[in-house]
């Protein structure tokens, strides 16, 4: 059973109703729980989320009031364009950072994502774009930001830093995401940073190649340096990767604007699929003296972000052919998608996550298992 912290009514009471007094026939509070209970349930839209309510009505009965019975789908909808996407997260961040800090955990993974079919030609309006951070070890989601129509993940990502507590954390971002005052930003909230680095960089990639090509002719001799390398068979393919590291680098120019920089790296990796062979190589800076090992499993931890978050989210979600096209409900609803993830993820199951969304589907007592973690109940 959750604990009374962790409690999913402490953390929305301070949510404000944005329907007219008058016309709220149906609590805030159950209209939320429904929907959160019918993502998890395997509900995509929100007639869906109205026929879930309907056929478990007696259950939800159990711990919300439900003065008037099951909303209409049109009810759902409009609630959801209505609510305010950044006090809705917060909200839901409160509670989730508290779970958080129960599970424990410091590696924050960030990544953007595009619902592809959210979007409106004819209204001349984009795909929603949002920019996600997943806590690796814990399985949750912390945080989303939507990106402006004319802008990208650079003015995002700061937004969305500024929801997390980075005291000694470690976040990993992208080549989007390498950035002066990124960097700048994570270090100064007490966290590290580990930022992968592309031609988008220009000098720094340039210096950090010179760096090694340096460091191999002169076989490492006098640089202070170290190296890992995995080898692993599965799936029809194998894999090997080498990472270096060099500490302290010298030659790098502007190292002085990147925040507390001591580490650059480079990870060659070479995949056999079927007799054909690809290689790769990879650069990343870091604020964190640690070992390669260290990093190499960080930059592997740092693709959770696409398999646990945005691969389930497209494939069990079915998240790209969300039409829901209202810029706040697409949001709303994103955030509903990963917290309801994140919850299948904390049960013990053994099952994949589409197995234990499908059981919940069918299963009201295995559905209660899964809330207990948001302590529903307490509604």
């Amino acid at each position: 059973m959750a604990t009374p912290a962790l409690s999913i009514r402490k953390h929305f009471a301070s949510l404000r109703d944005p329907r007219l007094k008058r016309r709220q026939r149906h609590l805030l509070a159950d209209i939320l729980v429904i929907t959160l209970c019918a993502v998890i349930a395997g509900a995509n839209n929100f007639p869906q989320v109205e026929a879930f309510g309907r056929r478990r009505r007696d259950w939800l009965r159990t711990f919300l009031a439900l003065p008037n019975g099951i909303p209409s789908h049109d009810t759902f909808e409009r609630v959801f364009q209505r609510l305010c996407p950044d006090a809705f997260q917060r909200c839901f961040l409160n509670w989730l950072h508290a779970l958080h800090s129960q599970l424990g955990g410091e590696h924050f993974a960030i990544d953007g994502k595009t619902l592809r079919r959210s979007g409106s030609p004819a209204n001349g309006l984009g795909p929603l774009h949002l920019v996600s951070v997943w806590a690796t070890q814990a399985n949750l989601t912390l945080g989303q930001v939507a990106v402006d129509e004319k802008s990208n993940e650079i003015t995002a990502i700061p937004r969305l830093l500024e929801l997390l507590d980075l005291h000694g954390a470690l976040v990993t971002i992208d080549a989007m995401g390498c950035q002066k005052e990124i960097a700048r930003q994570v270090t100064e909230a007490g966290g590290d940073y580990v930022l992968t680095v592309k031609e988008n960089q220009g000098h720094l990639y340039e210096d950090i190649q010179a760096c090694f090509v340096q460091a191999i002719e002169a076989d490492f001799k006098g640089i202070a340096h170290d190296r890992y390398k995995t080898q692993e068979k599965g799936h029809g393919r194998q894999e090997r990767r080498s990472y270096e590291v060099i500490y302290d680098p010298l030659g790098l120019r502007d190292e002085q604007q990147w925040a507390k920089l001591c580490v650059i790296g480079h990870c060659y990796s070479e995949r056999t699929i079927n007799g054909q062979t690809s290689c790769e190589d990879r650069y990343f800076i870091g604020s964190r003296r640690a070992d390669a090992r260290y990093y190499g499993k960080v930059l592997r931890g740092h693709w959770r972000v696409e398999n646990c978050l945005h691969w389930q989210l497209d494939v069990t979600f079915r998240e790209d052919d969300s039409r829901i096209r209202d810029r706040h409900a697409a949001q709303n609803f994103a955030l509903l998608r990963r917290v309801a993830l994140s919850l299948l993820k904390q049960h013990p199951s053994k099952g994949s996550v589409a197995t234990k969304r499908y059981t919940a589907t069918l299963d009201a007592n295995f559905l209660q298992e899964i809330i207990q973690g948001a302590n529903l109940g307490a509604l």
